[in-house]
């Protein structure tokens, strides 16, 4: 089964859908074709399609509705957490203008303690459950 995204002006996912394997078939090469999937979409369902990967084997992660293509990246990403997070263009996910979240050591983790993002503070502030 093959996977495409519907998107608008904007890049934002409206929709996934999965459609046959043999919807994305070129007939010249008998080979998987993005175009071809991508045609088939737009045919049958109108709008912008481009393919996406249940396995995240391409553009980074599955793409759901409300996400956005980059094309800059070929990469999908979910809704900006927060609106002082940027695009790290490496790891091609949202980060903090503080980068990613603290490690947490084994114990803290098995304990159940967490970070969680402070927006007003644009701190990472941490919660110890053991």
């Amino acid at each position: 089964m093959a996977h495409f995204a519907e998107i608008d002006d904007n890049n934002v996912v409206l929709r996934v859908l999965v459609i046959n394997d043999s919807d994305v078939i070129n007939p010249d090469t008998n080979e998987e074709d993005e175009l071809v999937g991508r045609e088939f979409c737009n045919r049958e369902f109108g709008g912008n399609w481009i393919q996406t990967s249940y396995n995240n084997n391409m553009r980074v992660r599955y793409a759901g509705p409300g996400y956005t293509y980059y094309p800059d990246l070929d990469a999908f990403l979910e809704p900006q957490p927060y609106p002082s997070w940027t695009v790290n263009t490496g790891t091609k996910s949202w980060e903090s203008p503080l980068g990613p979240e603290p490690a947490l050591t084994d114990e803290q983790y098995n304990s159940g303690s967490y970070y969680i993002w402070n927006e007003i503070e644009q701190s990472w502030n941490f919660f110890d459950k053991s």
